[in-house]
């Protein structure tokens, strides 16, 4: 086991600023315990790691790592918690304000892992969340590998690249996953070393890098950059509900993709940052309009 004490010289919210690395509240990969800690597993270069994140004070928090990738994800934290996110000359939309004073110490996280965070938002295409979410929980426990040290039960690292990418179609279609999604990850998989290397690059010449494989639009790339590359200003293009939201939001009126990105654009390059803070303030929903879509269940056809 590796102990890290990580001190910010800004205020901290753990809980806050890991919060978009979980798909959903029976993530196997991510666990937020009773006692407040945050419980994380990873895959990195050197092996994999769970991380148990015990915060200790507004500016501080207590890191214990174990396996094999300890000491590599022990000198990524910083990245992780959101230390090279800068929100210099951000200044928030009336209607978040008072969810940007609560949420002081809220970061943009970069993981640095992009397979980790595409293949969720590749299963999160086109989809209702709940479908997704239930897709990748079975699709990790069956195919990842059990966290090193003490983790609570049922925490699972994510697969390799290499088993991503001979996932038989039959295990495809027990975890409700379509054909054309289940392509999608298994042409990430097998680029995986090229797409990994994106997280040096710059974000505009990052996501067309994602984007040149096919089944990867700019919705995907998004996911993938607010996540893997911390980027603030990651704008979730063709998301179902998020332009009517942001419209509501911000006009009480619903909008498209391109009136949301003209409602965001004074607030570059932190537009990402805003629709968190919508998020968070509960805004991040428009009034629903007439019966829900029913929830197709892949594994029935």
């Amino acid at each position: 086991m590796l102990t890290v004490r990580h001190t910010s010289p800004r205020r901290l919210d753990v809980a806050l600023t890991l919060a978009p690395l979980a798909h959903g509240p029976a993530d196997p990969t991510f666990h937020r315990a009773a006692d407040g800690t945050s419980w994380r597993t990873s895959l990195l270069r050197t092996g994999p790691v769970t991380q148990r994140f015990a915060p200790a004070g507004p500016h501080e928090v207590e890191v214990r790592l174990w396996g094999d990738g300890a000491r590599e994800a022990a000198e990524a934290l910083p990245a992780l918690l959101g230390e090279d996110d800068d929100p210099t000359g951000f200044t928030p939309p009336p209607q978040v304000r008072d969810a940007h004073r609560r949420a002081a110490g809220l970061r943009m996280p970069r993981s640095g892992r992009v397979l980790e965070a595409l293949v969720p938002a590749v299963l999160e295409q086109r989809v209702q969340t709940v479908t997704a979410h239930r897709a990748w929980r079975w699709l990790v426990t069956r195919y990842g590998t059990p966290a090193p040290g003490p983790a609570p039960a049922g925490l699972r690292v994510v697969p390799d690249a290499r088993t991503w990418a001979r996932i038989p179609v039959w295990d495809w279609h027990r975890a409700g996953v379509d054909p054309g999604r289940a392509r999608t990850v298994a042409r990430c998989a097998v680029v995986a070393p090229r797409l990994e290397e994106a997280c040096a690059m710059a974000p505009a010449e990052a996501r067309a890098r994602l984007e040149k494989v096919q089944g990867v639009g700019v919705w995907t790339s998004a996911e993938v950059a607010q996540r893997a590359f911390g980027d603030a200003d990651a704008v979730s293009v063709g998301d179902f509900h998020l332009a009517g939201a942001v419209g509501w939001a911000l006009t009480g009126e619903r909008t498209d993709d391109d009136g949301m990105l003209r409602l965001l654009a004074p607030y570059a390059p932190h537009r990402h940052r805003v629709v968190r803070l919508l998020m968070i303030a509960g805004r991040h929903r428009a009034p629903g309009r007439g019966p829900r879509l029913p929830i197709p269940d892949y594994r029935a056809f």
